[in-house]
């Protein structure tokens, strides 16, 4: 803050100062800065628990050869991507609330970004992966040794992130193109794409407009898959002859 005040006072102009910040400051919680110490508390409780969890679960299925089934190999995608988005946020949050270092490096920033929501678009799509394999269980499953092989399940892995970073490297380029003018306060607790386009004193209507598609493409395509192979999963056990089957 002393930082960002200090620039104020010098009046410059925005063509005196660099297009890009060298750091940026995260607040934090607005209006809670004094509970910082406490609210940490919970955060920390859950880095811990999502780790023992999803190595677990990783250790678990890598070992025991009766689960290199589509099921278990797709959780253990899910259980990789939930490690990678804690360890990109958690810990940058309780420097936060902790030893209360609120800066971050410009490069920093973006690097948390990009795996923030990379992570996201990749999370959804290894949902909709295992949709898929329920839907292929129960309405084909004569076929479904045939369907989802493990090649087939090594391609649909590596789309699912292919996927992800497809649709979230241009939010670097966008925001690599916006002028900051010595802007350097982020009201938040990570870095994220709005949170730090809207420092921009340019234009951010690019950046609004893509993160609007991305945000349809990714969360309202996948939503309505997931519930279409749902309700043909609904649909063919309702058709079964017997309670039993």
């Amino acid at each position: 803050l002393q930082f960002s005040a200090s620039l104020c006072s010098l009046h410059l102009s925005p063509l005196t100062l660099p297009p890009h910040p060298s750091m940026f400051i995260l607040l934090g919680i607005p209006g809670m800065q004094d509970q910082h110490i406490w609210i940490a508390i919970p955060f920390c409780s859950m880095y811990i628990v999502a780790l023992v969890g999803s190595g677990t679960i990783l250790y678990i299925i890598m070992t025991d050869k009766a689960l290199h089934k589509p099921m278990y190999l797709f959780l253990c995608l899910l259980s990789v991507t939930d490690l990678v988005l804690c360890s990109t946020t958690l810990p940058q949050m309780l420097t936060v609330f902790w030893p209360r270092s609120h800066i971050i490096s410009y490069h920093g920033c973006l690097t948390q970004m990009f795996f923030v929501h990379a992570v996201f678009a990749t999370e959804s799509a290894i949902l909709l992966a295992m949709a898929f394999d329920c839907y292929v269980t129960i309405c084909c499953p004569l076929h479904y040794t045939s369907i989802l092989s493990a090649t087939m399940i090594g391609k649909i892995g590596l789309a699912c992130v292919i996927r992800g970073l497809f649709f979230v490297f241009p939010f670097v380029i966008l925001i690599e193109r916006l002028p900051f003018c010595g802007h350097h306060i982020i009201p938040h607790i990570y870095c994220e794409h709005m949170g730090i386009a809207k420092l921009a004193c340019a234009s951010i209507k690019p950046s609004s407009i893509y993160g609007l598609m991305v945000t349809i493409s990714i969360t309202g395509m996948v939503v309505v898959l997931i519930a279409t192979s749902y309700f043909l999963i609904l649909q063919a056990v309702l058709c079964l002859s017997s309670k039993d089957a």
